[in-house]
């Protein structure tokens, strides 16, 4: 998928280097306490910004507590890029709102991040009873998920992709397994066949991104869930939709298809990003794929790395501050997105560590925190180690044949996802017998 052009101007090495203010920017009224009026935003909507983006936060950081951005050409954006800060802001539900509307009604119609970020009736973009109201509901149809039942449909899934590619010797970790993988086991949890999982990987990667075709993407993605729902309507059955339709809370059947429009894509494609991220940080090091293949270091402790240092949902957590204020020193508008870069927080974390290996450490803020933090993290954390584990015991040769520093990253100012991980392997079909279990 293509991208907004870059600038010929590299990636900001400070904001005095970064780019030109967008006339959304520049035209905004100033009070005498806002900070970053006349500044010139950082554009984490360059190519270079999938690239280098430890360039952009350091411009970023350098600016305070929160930095200016724009999230898309003219779409400016707050950035919080100290723990503190992030976590002040996290937890206090009275002086930030998730409604996105006021923001919505001063962005242009076909902006190409409102895929991510227009207002829905469901558990991510509401406050107060009503994400009482929708959360419950989601976490008690996923409560009926048993990990044994979770770890099954990701054996199945993994075995069906192995199956694929297993004969061939080489594969693409991204393309042919953690994004398909993530399409069979969603598809298979809210209810459809494996057949309708392809529709869902390839809509979601577009309005993911953000880029040009975000808008066909979004739309694509929209009719798989209408399609879902009016199936589930007619027949239910054991899977997440007939659960939320028939949830005592009773949502209706558009609050339904919201709730599902934002999990699947919660679901999908940063727990893809999490597994191909993973597997990039195992295979790029030989040390820690030998402890893995033998078992004595768990795959845990990659997935765990990840979310610390690389967390594939790298800025998101978007506020928006209920009235102006001042927030750590900064002048915050209201209705001006305000966004918590978990991949700067995890990038500035990794480099006070100097890159030392914490397992175990869950300090890491990629579940997010307060009252909307993830209420999922064991679901994902089961489904992103069980497929690395079963890919391994299938393919215990697994060797990468590209340099982990020569990979290449999508575009997108939302997550750290890459566009392949090619590896090569022993031949191996789904009849031979082995390690697997």
């Amino acid at each position: 998928m293509n991208h907004p052009p870059a600038a010929p101007s590299p990636a900001p090495a400070a904001p005095s280097s970064s780019p030109s203010s967008s006339p959304s920017s520049s035209s905004a009224p100033a009070t005498p306490a806002d900070t970053f009026a006349r500044s010139a935003p950082v554009r984490l909507w360059e190519d270079g910004f999938a690239a280098d983006p430890h360039r952009y936060y350091a411009a970023l950081k350098a600016q305070g507590p929160l930095g200016w951005a724009e999230l898309a050409a003219g779409v400016p954006a707050y950035v919080v890029t100290d723990r503190r800060a992030a976590l002040d802001l996290l937890r206090d539900a009275e002086t930030w709102s998730h409604d996105p509307r006021p923001w919505e009604s001063t962005v242009a119609e076909d902006a190409p991040i409102l895929g991510m970020m227009r207002w829905r009736p469901n558990t991510l973009f509401s406050d107060g009873d009503a994400h009482v109201r929708y959360r419950r509901a989601f976490a008690d149809a996923v409560d009926l998920v048993e990990p044994a039942d979770l770890r099954e449909r990701v054996h199945r899934a993994v075995d069906i992709l192995i199956g694929r590619f297993g004969p061939v010797g080489h594969a693409d970790l991204v393309a042919d397994f953690a994004r398909p993988l993530m399409s069979l086991i969603f598809n298979n949890l809210f209810g459809l066949p494996d057949s309708e999982s392809g529709r869902l990987e390839v809509a979601l990667g577009k309005m993911m991104e953000g880029g040009v075709q975000a808008a066909e993407g979004e739309a694509e993605f929209g009719a798989y869930v209408l399609g879902l729902i009016a199936a589930k309507s007619e027949t239910r059955g054991p899977d997440l939709t007939s659960w939320l339709l028939d949830h005592p809370e009773d949502l209706t059947a558009e609050e339904v298809t919201w709730q599902v429009f934002l999990t699947l894509g919660a679901g999908h494609e940063p727990t893809a990003n999490l597994v191909s991220n993973a597997l990039s940080r195992i295979l790029g090091n030989p040390d820690f794929y030998t402890t893995l293949t033998s078992g004595s270091r768990p795959v845990m402790d990659a997935v765990v790395e990840v979310l610390r240092y690389e967390t594939p949902l790298s800025n998101y957590g978007i506020h928006f501050a209920r009235e102006p204020l001042s927030f750590h020193g900064v002048w915050v508008r209201a209705a001006v997105p305000v966004v918590i870069s978990y991949g700067a927080l995890g990038h500035f974390a990794e480099q006070e560590s100097g890159g030392a290996h914490h397992p175990g450490d869950a300090s890491h803020l990629s579940w997010s925190a307060g009252e909307h933090s993830c209420p999922v993290k064991q679901h994902t954390l089961l489904i992103a180690t069980e497929a690395i584990e079963r890919l391994t015991q299938w393919l215990p040769d697994l060797e990468p044949t590209t340099d982990r520093d020569r990979l290449t990253w999508r575009p997108g100012p939302f997550h750290r996802s890459l566009t392949a991980l090619p590896v090569r392997f022993t031949p191996r079909t789904p009849d031979q017998t082995g390690d697997r279990a």
